[in-house]
């Protein structure tokens, strides 16, 4: 029988929507948008993975990780320095590692990515592992788009993704906004 883990977790306010920052033995495990439609999915799958509980507690990381997103939405964060454990499987743990290495205010195809991780024809699953990322914004998943410029999917939507993508290069919008 699994050991039940209790996974701590806190509402995050941001400016384009609440989201949900957990933690499990001092490392961030989950920030995922709230009201949005991947919650369910996220959140079940976080939970079945680690044979976890929820609880609304805070503590340092969680404290840690809202600063840091305090001053990426105010544009005085370029990176995130915080403890990670990212809940997937094995091809998605390295989907998540090569989103890491996207410069900030930079995109990337989908068919680029799954090419700079040698396997170009693997493009929807990287869009797969790519949509399941449960720690998002802190891993990038936002500054993938697709091989015609179009945004594709996001799991806070595509107005949050625009939204990220204009704090980090104010002109993407432009370029963007006729995506929505």
């Amino acid at each position: 029988m699994k050991k039940i883990i209790n996974v701590e977790y806190q509402c995050y306010n941001s400016p384009c929507g609440d989201m949900l920052i957990g933690t499990f033995e001092d490392k961030l495990v989950l920030c995922d948008w709230v009201d949005k439609n991947s919650k369910k999915r996220v959140d079940s799958r976080l939970i079945e993975r680690l044979n976890a509980t929820l609880s609304e507690v805070s503590n340092a990381v969680i404290e840690e990780t809202m600063t840091q997103l305090d001053q990426y939405f105010q544009g005085d964060r370029t990176e995130f320095d915080l403890p990670l454990s990212l809940i997937g499987t094995t091809f998605q743990q390295r989907v998540w590692e090569e989103l890491h290495k996207i410069p900030y205010g930079q995109t990337i195809s989908y068919l680029r990515l799954a090419g700079r991780m040698g396997i170009p024809k693997a493009v929807r699953a990287v869009a797969n592992a790519n949509g399941a990322n449960p720690v998002s914004i802190i891993v990038p998943c936002h500054r993938v788009v697709g091989s015609n410029g179009k945004l594709g999917g996001y799991g806070g939507g595509l107005e949050t993704k625009v939204f990220l993508l204009n704090i980090e290069q104010p002109s993407i919008f432009d370029i963007y906004k006729n995506n929505l």
